[in-house]
């Protein structure tokens, strides 16, 4: 078992739980129940199982790798660095746009960046 891609796995797990139980409630339902027009709601409700689909992915990934196992990659290495690099990209943008907003302690109130930075280093950590 390789406990560097495991921790990665477990906190991918946990942000994959916690998008499905507050991300739907907190944020996707009420940008479906706004007044905003039909089209930019649908694309959000698009962009929100885009990201749900790969989160998904990506833990079960993560979890498979931790145990040893390849699945259908023939290079597990390069694998983990595409997701420990998205991973960082994410972290990243939500980090700046939490410093840069108006919402006061933004970076705490906006806390995701930390989820993905943590599954970004361990998954990087474990590609090398």
């Amino acid at each position: 078992m390789n406990y560097i891609i495991l921790t990665s796995a477990v906190v991918a797990t946990f942000a994959t739980i916690g998008h499905f139980a507050i991300g739907n409630k907190e944020f996707l339902k009420p940008v479906l129940d706004s007044n905003a027009p039909e089209i930019p709601k649908r694309v959000m409700q698009s962009v929100y199982h885009y990201m749900s689909v790969y989160l998904i992915l990506t833990a079960v990934i993560l979890i498979t790798f931790s145990l040893g196992e390849n699945l259908v990659f023939e290079n597990r290495a390069d694998v983990l660095k595409f997701i420990g690099f998205s991973y960082a990209g994410f972290a990243v943008a939500q980090f700046i746009i939490a410093l840069t907003s108006s919402i006061k302690m933004g970076i705490f109130k906006l806390f995701q960046w930390i989820l993905w930075l943590l599954i970004a280093v361990f998954a990087l950590l474990g590609a090398y």
